[in-house]
């Protein structure tokens, strides 16, 4: 499945496995954060690069001590309204100064594609049966932000008391 990152789709070079399937010899995997953590020296070991799948609800403490060791980390949304994924994403790049991709995967919707970015996603993966241009068209439709973000920009808010004074 394509993945969108900076608007436009990307082809998916990570393999994601499930907890039975068998680690391939090669090739960038993606593995669950339960696998991760019982394997985590074996998978470490391999000469591809390794990311690990976790659910929104994973503190990033929890992940802190392995990031330098993962390539990728996709967060799970379990339903689009539970958003604790995306303090999850603020939260490796602000405090934990992950720099590697952040994916978000599961139940996403295109409206909330601007916010995963703020928030410090690199890349989502559409849920099945969703048509990636959807996020494509969502990326520019969005062009004045309210709420702080992890990049440079500032947001509406801050520029108008720079401009007022107030």
């Amino acid at each position: 499945m394509p993945l969108v990152k900076d608007g436009q789709p990307v082809e998916d070079t990570w393999i994601t496995l499930g907890d039975g399937d068998a680690v391939p010899a090669d090739g960038a995997i993606i593995v669950t954060l339960a696998r991760w953590t019982a394997e985590k020296d074996a998978l470490s070991a391999r000469s591809a690069p390794v990311g690990v799948e976790a659910p929104g609800t994973t503190p990033a403490a929890d992940l802190a001590a392995d990031l330098g060791r993962l390539g990728v980390i996709a967060i799970r949304f379990p339903i689009f309204r539970d958003g604790r994924g995306f303090s999850l994403a603020r939260d490796l790049r602000e405090r934990h100064g992950y720099g590697g991709e952040i994916r978000a995967v599961g139940h996403t919707l295109p409206d909330q594609y601007q916010f995963l970015i703020r928030c410090g996603f690199s890349t989502v993966e559409p849920p099945d049966g969703k048509d990636p241009a959807l996020w494509t068209a969502a990326h520019g439709a969005i062009t004045v932000a309210y709420q702080a973000s992890i990049a440079e920009e500032s947001p509406l808010g801050l520029l108008r008391r720079r401009f007022t004074g107030s």
